[in-house]
């Protein structure tokens, strides 16, 4: 009979992110960020960035959608809001207002942790401010005493797509060292301030984006593969300045990493296609081995040589990354995907060509529970480290009828993920110490900006074009959550 079990401290709990959940973008002096300045996009329509010429309020428009590719700002354009463009994350689901309601009903649904992210800009308002903004230390504590008292234990995501604005016009982004030192200095004063009230500190969410998301994820507006590869090392270096200082503020803090994690199977057993998934692998272990081991690996070194990338590197960074590797993984897993060598048509991004032994959802995503067990079994055979499932989850455009939200489809996703995991725990021995599905409450998209891909147990009221009166409904999910937590799995 398969054994449905779940370590005795297992943090069950619900993850948000500041740029897409919190809203009040200029409230209590917090400055902008590139989220900020990003208008709503949708399925077939790319989000962008608004500028102007100088002296000029004619608005301007530069995609953001593509991977890999080049923002095409102007080099005189000044990249500002427009008081007339919707920006998804101005407002957001207000968590800003309603924090106290949001975090009342996430005790109610018995949540023993809760992965959210601080703000950059809302303590340093430009990045490189000389002091702290006082008013968003106050912010951040309020939220922290609240969490306290439901004993909520905060999972802190240091930095979650929203790179000051003042980074990326001044120092071009993550691709410039001195960003380096003005990350560290933020992460100390706000590891300082809340080192009573928070346990668990990510530096940087899905750091293996920062090739391909290089505006969301890194503040980069032009930039080649060289100014890639220097912007992963700078975030690389940061994280391991982080743990190091972390330590010395509190030995006991658990400092871990994130990245996204998107299983490729082999669309046949042709050796190509085989290579192909060997490849595709390794593009999540280039991040992990220098997280977890503090080195990179041969075969990315051997790539940086061929393309003649010679990263910016000084003498005690070898030290500094071999001596300061991480406590925990963290990762996000949605779907899976498959790869091929050979061309296919209308493939989704990332993802590939169609799995015909999964079905999907309607955004075309597969749903594969045991893909998740896979990535477990995957990540704890190579690193040995605790694995924390810090995003998951079920999109769907869900309904009110009478009064009600029916969302089964999000409920059959979340006890199929779970049992995997569960199945990787007593099964196969992997070390899983915790559970936050995406979105616990609803938020905006980082892709589209929209919110009608809804991840959350919670409904928010607000449609796509930030209309609606912003006030919380239980979805059936709910319910069916809180007893899962209350039973610590056991009634799944």
């Amino acid at each position: 009979m398969r054994e449905i079990k779940f370590p005795e401290n297992f943090l069950w709990g619900g993850a948000t992110s500041a740029s897409q959940f919190e809203g009040g973008y200029t409230k209590s002096g917090k400055g902008l960020t590139v989220s900020d300045v990003l208008t709503a996009g949708s399925k077939n329509r790319n989000r962008k960035i608004t500028w102007a010429f100088p002296n000029s309020d004619e608005i301007q428009y530069s995609d953001v959608g593509g991977f890999w590719g080049d923002i095409t700002v102007n080099d005189e354009g000044v990249i500002k809001v427009f008081q007339n463009e919707y920006y998804p994350s101005h407002n957001a689901s207000d968590f800003y207002s309603r924090y106290e309601e949001d975090l009342a009903l996430l005790h109610e649904l018995g949540l023993k942790s809760y992965r959210m992210s601080i703000s950059w800009s809302r303590i340093y308002p430009n990045g490189d401010d000389e002091i702290p903004n006082q008013e968003g230390l106050k912010f951040y504590r309020q939220i922290f005493e609240l969490c306290h008292k439901y004993h909520i234990k905060p999972i802190v995501t240091l930095e979650h797509y929203d790179v000051p604005l003042g980074i990326t016009v001044k120092y071009g982004g993550w691709k410039n060292r001195r960003v380096i030192d003005l990350f560290v200095r933020y992460a100390e004063t706000v590891i300082t301030e809340y080192k009573n009230f928070v346990d668990y500190w990510i530096p940087f969410n899905e750091i293996n984006s920062v090739t391909v998301e290089t505006f969301k994820n890194a503040g980069m507006l032009k930039c080649n593969d060289g100014d890639r590869a220097q912007a992963a090392y700078n975030k690389f270096l940061a994280s391991a300045l982080t743990y190091k200082i972390a330590k010395k503020i509190r030995p006991d803090f658990q400092i871990g990493c994130m990245v996204a994690m998107t299983l490729s199977y082999p669309k046949t057993c042709a050796p190509e296609d085989q290579f192909e998934a060997l490849k595709r692998c390794r593009e999540y272990d280039s991040f992990l081995d220098v997280l977890v081991k503090g080195t990179y690996p041969n075969y990315k070194l051997i790539e940086y040589k061929q393309k003649n990338i010679k990263l910016n590197i000084e003498t005690k960074d070898e030290e500094i990354l071999s001596q300061s590797c991480v406590d925990f993984i963290g990762f996000s897993y949605y779907t899976s995907g498959v790869v091929t060598k050979q061309k296919v048509e209308n493939e989704l991004h990332l993802l590939g060509p169609t799995n015909p032994y999964l079905k999907t959802n309607a955004w075309g995503w597969g749903i594969d529970p045991l893909g998740l067990r896979y990535s477990l079994n995957y990540l704890y055979d190579r690193y040995k480290k605790p694995l924390f499932i810090v995003e998951n989850g079920y999109g769907d455009n869900d309904i009110i009828e009478n009064g009600s939200i029916k969302d089964n489809e999000r409920i059959d996703y979340m006890k199929s993920h779970l049992l995997s995991v569960s199945d990787a725990i007593n099964i196969d021995g992997v070390n899983v110490i915790g559970y936050t599905p995406w979105g616990i409450i609803d938020c905006i998209s980082l892709g589209t900006g929209e919110i009608k891909k809804r991840y959350g147990v919670i409904y928010v009221d607000v449609d796509s074009e930030g209309k609606g009166s912003f006030s919380r409904i239980k979805k059936q999910s709910f319910y069916w959550y809180q007893n899962v937590i209350k039973t610590n799995g056991k009634d799944l």
